[in-house]
């Protein structure tokens, strides 16, 4: 790396209010200590990424913005790695990125437990009827607190769909309230299941018997509207729903249906199918549903770990080092890709 310099770009919606890293500046010290590389927020503010970035950059640090197949041109990409700032990657055409010998990582670590607390601040928010009872306290309804009674947690069946780093993390942070847990995942290891306290179940078990049904998957091919009319109505009628992981999961309208005719008893939604959220989404304006915009875990801890994490794998990358968490492993297959790292 000393004997060439390397240029990366960071897409300019991890820019605060003010201008700053919304990560915060010491997590740029992964960058700045690294020889050989010159960064540099990128100067356009951009939806999608385009040919003309990646023949600007030899990596690309992406919050937001898309990344399919037509960011690159005809010519061998100059962009080496995509590194996703988060977990999820729905929103990069992994494939297409593997085809054209472009590396895609993300910070799965970093994010286990800021999303298991965010999910585990829904549920208690959710037994304790938290903002009914702040809107009771700010409308002159204290009187009308004992018609909203909240319900403890002891016994209650916490539901996870998904059985990865965070679902067993936030079984693990559940276990202090002495709730039953219960995890549905088709790749899900039934031994680290019962580690975290749980068992390993089918979908439909799961959501016929739980109290919280909390969604912590990708989204993918097999998991778009998973949760849709039908399994809806396989809940209990007293039970809700907690999305933490991406809108699409959920079939909306059936769940804006379900949130009406009482089919379950609320939700808790830090993502939806469309976001920004429509104002005029009857989610918006329903009493037993709290809503964040997809930032409930966003917090100068977890945005710090992140990005160290993200801007590491690029690091790793430019000196020849596989990173540690990439997405698409058949990559390293490729021949560009198997001469730009040593073999071992």
């Amino acid at each position: 790396m000393a004997n060439q310099s390397f240029k990366i770009g960071l897409t300019r919606d991890l820019l605060n209010g003010a201008g700053e890293p919304s990560f915060g500046v010491p997590a740029l010290e992964v960058l700045t200590q690294a020889l050989g590389i010159e960064w540099e927020f990128i100067p356009e503010s951009v939806t999608a990424i385009t040919p003309e970035l990646t023949a600007r950059y030899d990596a690309i640090y992406v919050n937001t913005p898309r990344v399919g197949a037509d960011a690159f041109g005809a010519d061998a990409p100059r962009a080496k790695i995509i590194a996703r700032h988060g977990v999820g990657y729905d929103s990069v055409d992994v494939p297409a990125m593997t085809a054209r010998g472009v590396l895609v990582t993300n910070t799965p670590v970093a994010v286990r437990r800021p999303v298991a607390t965010m999910a585990m601040t829904f549920v208690l928010a959710l037994a304790q009827k938290l903002m009914i009872k702040d809107r009771l306290t700010r409308t002159g309804g204290w009187n009308r607190r004992n018609d909203h009674m909240g319900q403890g947690l002891t016994g209650k069946t916490l539901g996870l769909i998904g059985a990865g780093s965070i679902g067993l993390e936030t079984m693990r942070m559940a276990r202090v309230f002495d709730m039953r847990m219960l995890a549905s995942d088709p790749f899900g290891d039934a031994q680290a299941v019962a580690v975290a306290g749980g068992t390993l179940v089918s979908l439909d078990a799961l959501l016929a018997q739980s109290d919280f049904v909390i969604i912590v998957c990708l989204l993918n091919a097999d998991t778009r509207h998973l949760v849709d009319a039908a399994r809806l109505r396989a809940m209990k009628p007293g039970a809700y729903l907690i999305n933490v992981a991406r809108g699409p999961i959920v079939d909306e309208a059936a769940l804006i249906r379900a949130l009406q005719d009482g089919t379950i008893a609320g939700a808790a939604l830090d993502v939806f199918e469309q976001e920004p959220v429509a104002s005029e989404n009857p989610l918006l304006a329903m009493d037993n549903v709290i809503v964040t915009p997809h930032s409930l875990c966003w917090t100068d801890e977890c945005f710090d770990a992140i990005a160290r994490s993200g801007l590491g794998a690029i690091v790793d990358t430019l000196a020849h080092r596989v990173p540690q968490h990439l997405v698409n492993r058949d990559v390293l297959m490729h021949d560009d890709v198997r001469r730009w790292f040593p073999p071992h």
